[in-house]
């Protein structure tokens, strides 16, 4: 998730692009750039790290330009460098272009290009869009025309803002999947990916959709699809301040990124299925035979990452028939485990900075086994040790408490435990293939359970004044009522002790008393009849029951004093759906307590120190 900024007929545009990148750096701050139309040529400026190392190096940009582009970049594709930050170039330096999304078939493209003369400068997807866009304009198309023809050829998603020497009052934008919003005013017309970016500059904006193109100019634009035909954009109603904006309207960081879910799964998951039915996976620096040969696996984290890899031991096993242990990464290190060249380590941190992982994976890489890291942040210190890298696409996670990561975590996972399954044998090309069109649909199963959140609301009203909670599940839905519990205690500080639901009767169960409420993932399992016992157990001790169940199954929410209802999914996907709600709970009730769930007390967001 990246931030894009365009202006054009401003009076001076470096200005107005630097203060639209530091409203949008909440969308990404491993590197930032600018490019401005000076004249007949394009002034570009990037620089790694935080906003600040681009303002320190724009002093001698040109005075008084009126028309430039600026990003500031969450890494997907190549390290966070600044031969990577955006805007890219063409080979004539003529073109700048920036781009938020990921490009599916940049590999062919940049064959192709490659093989007609092109040289790429960086390591990214998004240059190739702007290669394309010159051989285009070679065969004489306009900056706009060349820019419709070219999108036809891409696949993936994208919003892309492009300026060309040739026409240097010409902005052209254009939107796959990711946001992009566009206006004019007297004088000026302004392109940007989220509307903090353009408070203040205009009063009235407009979002454009899939596959539409706006060419826009000083105080006016004309949006077309890709045929050239002109469309009228819709129209958006902004009445937010700047901190509304930038929270997308949502009362905290938190809940905005609860309902990035979808998008956050979507990203993950995009073009990882290929056209021969293997599986792209990211930096993967094993080969298939080393893959081939692993026979035991290590999963290690801490907190929420170590639940989603609590979950994925049930995947991996599975499919893959491998032996999997899980690991507190903070014990890992120190309990001498087994481990030899044979065995697969595999990290699991969002920050990818995480000091107790971090060690482990240190560790496994002295003892000989091969170290696999999935986390959210390119070339972060784990990334960069580890023999192989899955990112997961959720972009920037300002609340402390993990939500949209953790979703992602788990998704990511499971297609690491189809790309082995596939590997060894253990699974048909054609069984993996439906495993990951089910997993295509699970944002849109997220999305609809997000639609219950004023019932979530409801029954948290209910229960805001209670002191202890229990939450109990059996087989994936353990690790989910692991999650359900941390989440209550970090954002509510409310007492909430996860369980296997059949260990209540081997000693928690003397806890249960009327008044305590008991949260039980109750959805669709082979083990749900068994959950349902447990259920009983605590329902004749006087507990309230809250209970997680599928769409339809009537006969399990009638022994429940609330219901939480979710779409039914595969039982060893449903861990992704099923953790929403209780996302959800644990947010209203920390509402309900007047708690700031954005910056819970005595949290942080990265842990670096052991």
């Amino acid at each position: 998730m990246c931030g894009i900024i365009g202006v054009t007929g401003s009076g001076d545009a470096l200005p107005v692009l630097m203060e639209g990148l530091s409203r949008l750096e909440y969308r990404g701050y491993d590197s930032a750039g600018v490019a401005l139309a000076a004249g007949t040529q394009l002034w570009t400026r990037k620089r790694a790290g935080k906003l600040a190392e681009l303002v320190a190096a724009v002093g001698d940009a040109p005075a008084r330009t009126s028309c430039g582009i600026g990003h500031t970049r969450w890494a997907t594709h190549g390290r966070p460098d600044d031969r990577n930050a955006h805007p890219h170039a063409d080979c004539s330096g003529a073109l700048a272009l920036v781009h938020n999304g990921i490009i599916e078939n940049y590999l062919p493209l940049s064959d192709e290009l490659a093989g007609a003369g092109h040289h790429f400068a960086s390591d990214t997807d998004s240059e190739v869009l702007a290669h394309l866009i010159e051989a285009r304009m070679a065969e004489g198309d306009g900056l706009a025309d060349a820019v419709r023809h070219c999108l036809k050829a891409v696949k993936g998603a994208f919003a892309i803002a492009v300026v060309h020497s040739s026409e240097p009052d010409l902005i052209v934008a254009a939107r796959r999947v990711s946001p992009l919003i566009v206006g004019a005013a007297e004088g000026v017309g302004l392109v940007a990916s989220d509307i903090p970016a353009l408070l203040g500059h205009i009063s009235e904006c407009f979002a454009l959709e899939d596959d539409q193109i706006a060419e826009v100019r000083p105080g006016s634009m004309v949006v077309t699809d890709l045929d050239g035909n002109e469309v009228t954009p819709s129209r958006l109603k902004v009445d937010w301040d700047l901190e509304a904006a930038e929270k997308g309207g949502y009362e905290d960081f938190m809940l905005k990124e609860i309902h990035e879910q979808p998008k956050a799964l979507t990203d993950t998951l995009l073009g990882r299925l290929q056209p021969d039915g293997t599986l792209r996976l990211d930096e993967v620096r094993l080969d298939d035979d080393e893959l081939r040969d692993v026979d035991k696996v290590f999963v290690v984290g801490c907190g929420t990452s170590y639940y989603a890899g609590l979950a994925a031991r049930y995947a991996i096993e599975h499919w893959t028939r491998l032996p999997v242990e899980i690991d507190i990464a903070s014990e890992f290190r120190y309990r001498d485990p087994v481990v030899d060249s044979r065995t697969l380590v595999i990290g699991v941190s969002q920050s990818g900075e995480t000091i107790d992982t971090l060690q482990a994976m240190r560790e496994a890489k002295r003892w000989g086994a091969k170290v696999l890291v999935i986390c959210n942040v390119v070339d972060s210190s784990m990334a960069r040790e580890a023999d192989a890298v899955l990112y997961t696409r959720a972009g920037p996670e300002i609340g402390v408490a993990a939500t949209k990561t953790h979703v992602s975590q788990l998704v990511m996972l499971q297609l690491l435990a189809l790309h082995l399954a596939r590997l060894r044998g253990t699974m048909y090309p054609d069984e993996v293939r439906t495993m990951v069109r089910v997993l295509h649909e699970l944002p849109a199963k997220v999305e609809e359970a997000l639609g219950r959140d004023g019932h979530v609301s409801e029954v948290a009203l209910a229960c805001h004044q209670v002191r202890d909670f229990f939450y109990i599940g059996r087989h994936v839905g353990y690790p989910v009522a692991l999650e359900g519990a941390l989440k209550l205690k970090e954002i509510a500080y409310i007492r909430a002790e996860g369980y296997p639901a059949g260990e209540l009767k081997h000693g928690p169960i003397a806890l249960i008393e009327p008044g305590t409420v008991v949260v039980g993932i109750a959805t669709g399992g082979h083990l749900l009849d068994k959950v349902l016992s447990n259920v009983s157990e605590v329902r004749a001790r006087g507990a309230t029951v809250v209970l997680v169940v599928d769409d339809g199954d009537e006969s399990t929410a009638a022994l429940a004093d609330h219901v939480l209802w979710v779409p039914q999914t595969h039982e060893l996907f449903s861990p992704v759906v099923d953790v929403v709600p209780l996302q959800l709970l644990a947010y209203f009730l920390a509402k309900a307590r007047g708690n700031d769930v954005d910056k819970p007390r005595n949290l942080a967001k990265t842990v670096t120190v052991e």
